[in-house]
């Protein structure tokens, strides 16, 4: 799932990570962290949006996990378990996040029982994520998958209009076929069936869904 987490930090919390972290900014397109990198922090982001996601073996990327915005926290679980990252981050927007280390981030915890336990149910709640996306991937058909991807992502980031749900940011199409498992060209094609049946309308690559019950006929 990729904007199922409702685990929130309070605006005290996210302070707290801010007085023991240090800020950095990363331009759009820009990798946060890579495969084989010490996991040695997590990261608050103040603004902007990032993807999780892998390099297969000829050459593609596969998002997973999922994409984190604004007031999120990740690198959580490698951090906490003191391992190298097996996945890359990469900066969707420009981004402007929170960095702690890993010793100061296990001291707030320590300290911070609330903070604590927001981040023990983040953690389960992505897990539970993730074994709901192997089971999407494995039982629904391509166009199926990519209807359901837009509507998680319209109703985590969409932005309400006059004549429908606008998402922001600008997802390319190989950033969504890369979240469901498919190719460019796949997506590429099931969008233009989809605006031929007026369920959505793409400006500029910004994609706004139209008619909301047409799309969930995809995955009904």
């Amino acid at each position: 799932m990729i904007f199922r987490n409702v685990v929130r930090l309070k605006d005290y919390e996210r302070e707290m990570i801010r007085q023991v972290g240090l800020t950095r900014q990363y331009a759009r397109g820009e990798n946060i962290f890579c495969t084989g990198d010490p996991a040695d922090r997590v990261c608050l982001i103040e603004s902007g949006w990032v993807k999780i996601f892998r390099i297969n073996g000829d050459g593609r990327y596969v998002t997973v996990g999922s994409i984190r915005r604004p007031g999120e926290l990740m690198g959580l679980a490698e951090s906490l378990h003191g391992v190298e990252r097996t996945c890359n981050a990469g900066a969707i927007t420009d981004v402007k996040l929170v960095t702690v280390y890993r010793e100061a981030f296990i001291e707030l915890l320590e300290s911070e029982t609330t903070i604590a336990l927001k981040v023990a149910k983040l953690l389960a709640l992505r897990m539970r994520d993730a074994e709901s996306g192997v089971h999407e991937m494995v039982t629904r058909h391509v166009s199926s998958r990519l209807a359901l991807l837009l509507l998680k992502i319209a109703e985590g980031c969409g932005q309400q209009v006059e004549d429908g749900v606008r998402i922001e940011p600008r997802f390319t199409h190989e950033d969504l076929a890369a979240m469901i498992g498919a190719t460019r060209q796949t997506v590429t094609s099931i969008l233009s069936a989809m605006r031929e049946q007026r369920c959505l309308e793409i400006d500029d690559g910004i994609i706004k869904i139209t008619d909301w019950q047409q799309l969930e006929r995809y995955i009904s």
